[in-house]
Parts: C-alpha cells; structure tokens; sequence
C-alpha cells in the first residue's frame, strides 16, 4: 500500500451512499442526517492532505456531535502515513481488513457508539460494508466520486511493480582510465590440488624442491659458484624406528595379583596401585549457597501468605521495613537511601506502584493492570478479569472504544497502545516535548511521565506511595 491510497477499489451493490476521494473511503445511510456532514469531512480532510487517521478523528466528533438517538451507520477508511490503515465503523456497519496473517473485523453494533481502529503489518485489503451489500463485480472499478452502492472494496495488492534501478552511465562511473563493474569481473579459477586426507605412514612428507641457480639480485664482487641449496633431510623423529608392537599373548597381571617373581606382600610399584584419593574420605555434601554471605529470607512456607491477590516480586526492604524495589537508591515510602550492599534481596507481595491521575481528578491506584478506552466493560481483557476497566471519554471523539492498557510487569510500569485510531503520547520527565508510542509494543515509563491519550486527554504517572 502506497500513502496516495488504494491501488484498486470497487463498489459493492447496495442502496447505501458510497465516495472515494484523496485515497480516503466512505460508506454511509443517505438516509440519516449525518450523511452529509460525513461527507463534508471527507472532502475537506482529502483537501487538506490527511490521512486516514485524520479522517476517522472528523468522522469520529460527526457522530459526537449526533448522539440524541441511535448511532449513525456508516465506515470510512484510510491509509496512514509509515504504514497502515486507520478505520471506523458505526450503527450497522461493519469492516474487514485482510492482513498477511489473518483477518481483523469490526462491527459498529459491538460498541455502544463506533468502533475505530488502527490496522498494522501488511494489510492487502479493505472492505467497508452497509447492510444488504452484495458481492462486487470483478470487472467495475471505481476511480473516485460518490455513487449509490452498499459498500467499497479497497485492494492494496493492486499497486504498480517498482522496478530495479539499472546501472548507472558510464558517463556517472568514476573518471578511471580503466573501470570494470566488480561483480562482472570474473575471478581466475585456481587449479585444484589433490592432497590425501591424512598423512600416509609409509610415505616422506612431500619437500618442495630447493631453487637451482644463483639468488636473485644483481652479482657483487667476484663471482661465485652457482649456488645449489642442500638438500634437506627428513626429520630426525621421521627417521627413528616406531616401538615394536605388544606382544599379544604377553600376559600383564591383574590389580590384585602379585607381580611375577615376587610375593604378595610386596609393595606394588607406583603405577599399579590404587590412586591416593581412594583411600581419603569423600569431601562433605554442599548445600544451597548463602545469598551474599548473608541469612537469607525465611523459606516460601514460612514467609506470610496473607498478601491477598497481590503478585510476587523480589524486592529488598529499608530499616523501617518498607518494601522497595531493589534497583532504587531511596525507599519510596520514607525516602531513606538504601545501602545496596547490605540488602538482601526476596520474594515478598509486590505494594501500589503509585497512581494514575487523569485531567479530571480521577486516580487510579496501579495495584493491577488497566484498560483504558470509551467503551472498556466490553474489552476481552475486562470480561477475562486480566484488567480492571477505566472509561475516559473525550468531547472530539479521539478516545477509542478500547485505546490503551496500562500494564505492570514486576516493579515495571508499561504502555500498550492497543491499535487505537489517534495513538498515544507520552512526554517524559523533565521533557517538553510529546511522543508518539508504537502501536501493540509496551512502553516502559518512569514518575513522572505525562500521557496523552487521543487528542485532548492527560493523565500522569505519580509514584509516591507514602
């Protein structure tokens, strides 16, 4: 997929309303009287230049801005810029995105108000659909307007071959009086030599013959005989005879059987008795290693178990016993420094890492993780008990239905933008500026962290426990 739009798009049959403009896709119920104001920003977001997201977010206060009765039907659909396609789904809608692992839908009847996502990773086609839409004829296609119909397919697949750039002029290669390509230049073939794969016994190991003649260089002083090297002779371990072979019927005594022409009481020599080990008593057993040289925690049976649902996580604790993570210099209950070389470090129940608090006053207490978004009591993650459901909503529509999780891993405090349609951003302490986070990735943040959750909604990260 290209950032211009969509390389094929066809129309499906229908009674609905369907336009495509500036790379951006628009379904909806002519019927209702959100048509044309969904209309009106798709004209101007593809006048302007925007993309997908852009229009999603137009899309998205349209139908804020019309919430006194059922929420409206329609889908639009876009290409992001850096890779992508950004949709929205109301009322009865529905969309599927074909991406190379699978399939992603979404229907507006599952969220209270719409549905938005940001689709990632390969998409190859979009299908934004209205009820009653039929199947789209193979041999239409649509170059842009707005036409009766009940839905678009928009193909990604269907995008012009780029080309291999050919090799440059040779008015463009280096001003050599002599240049050749280096993969056209083919290499000399060296002859191939046959050597025996290890040495033979019988055979001199191969001496290269001496030169024959005088040394290079030019003659000084009187002239000499010509010069022949000796000839070198093999080496003098090649010229020794090997040991004979053993005798096979030769008979060598057992260990407890006295040597010949002696008696038992003799002493055996030193290489046929036992080794001095044997008769010295086995080092004693080694038990667990001391931590540190230090008594350790009480063993798991013995620590307390009344820590209700809370995790457990190595952590050390200061003089006042206030459990810490153990990488900090300072507890963060009584801010005494922590002297690291005399902490021991165990298993204990993990305490609140601190408190979200949002722009309205809202605290949340990270004792567990959190699924942020417009409509989060309907969130797998919720309904599966692995998140605690926080609802923010924002006036402009840029909150979507399932936007962020906020996830604690040991003492960590992490991010995950769940695909939503206007991203999160965080401003780091100390920071003046925003940045986006990339989408379905965690993002570890430090106290003091800003968060920016769609356009308009702010939250920070406070750590202060005591």
């Amino acid at each position: 997929m290209s950032d211009h739009g969509f390389g094929l798009v066809r129309p499906l049959p229908g009674n609905g309303l369907v336009a495509y403009e500036g790379g951006l896709l628009l379904v909806c119920d002519p019927g209702e009287g959100t048509a044309d104001d969904l209309l009106d920003a798709l004209r101007e977001t593809a006048a302007s230049g925007g993309d997908g997201r852009a229009l999603a977010r137009r899309a998205a206060q349209v139908l804020a801005a019309n919430m006194a009765g059922d929420p409206a039907t329609c889908a639009v659909a876009g290409p992001v810029g850096g890779g992508g396609v950004a949709v929205l789904v109301s009322g009865s809608a529905a969309a599927t995105i074909t991406t190379h692992s699978g399939e992603t839908r979404l229907a507006g009847s599952d969220s209270l108000t719409w549905a938005d996502r940001l689709v990632t990773g390969g998409v190859d086609q979009v299908e934004l659909s209205l009820p009653g839409a039929g199947a789209p004829p193979e041999v239409v296609r649509f170059d842009g307007g707005i036409v009766h119909g009940g839905g678009l397919v928009g193909d990604l697949t269907d995008q012009p071959v780029a080309h291999a750039p050919s090799r440059p002029l040779t008015s463009e290669m280096p001003a050599t009086g002599y240049h050749l390509e280096p993969d056209l230049v083919q290499q000399p073939s060296q002859p191939q030599v046959e050597r025996p794969p290890y040495p033979l016994a019988d055979q001199p190991p191969v001496v290269p013959a001496p030169p024959v003649g005088p040394p290079p260089g030019p003659p000084s002083g009187p002239q000499e005989a010509p010069f022949a090297a000796p000839v070198e002779q093999p080496p003098a371990f090649l010229q020794e005879q090997p040991p004979p072979l053993p005798d096979p019927h030769q008979h060598f005594p057992f260990e407890d059987e006295p040597p010949a022409g002696g008696t038992a009481d003799q002493p055996a020599p030193p290489h046929m008795g036992q080794p001095d080990h044997f008769d010295q008593p086995a080092p004693p057993m080694l038990g667990q290693p001391d931590h540190f040289d230090h008594p350790g925690p009480p063993p798991p049976q013995e620590q307390q178990a009344d820590h209700g649902d809370r995790p457990l996580v190595y952590g050390v604790d200061c003089k006042n016993d206030h459990f810490n993570d153990p990488r900090v210099p300072y507890c963060a209950v009584c801010g005494i420094a922590l002297v690291q070389r005399t902490l021991v470090p165990y298993k204990g129940p993990r305490p609140a890492l601190g408190v979200l608090v949002l722009d309205d006053g809202t605290a949340l207490p990270l004792e567990s993780d959190y699924l942020l978004g417009r409509d989060p009591e309907r969130a797998p993650e919720v309904a599966g008990g692995t998140a605690r459901p926080a609802k923010v909503t924002s006036p402009d529509g840029s909150v979507s239905r399932r936007h962020l999780r906020v996830a604690l891993d040991g003492w960590d405090v992490n991010l995950v933008d769940l695909g939503s349609v206007n991203g999160t951003q965080i401003q780091p302490p100390g920071d003046p500026n925003f940045y986006d986070i990339p989408p379905n990735e965690p993002v570890t943040i430090a106290p003091g962290t800003t968060v920016r959750v769609g356009v308009s909604r702010t939250m920070r990260f406070e750590a202060h426990r005591g």
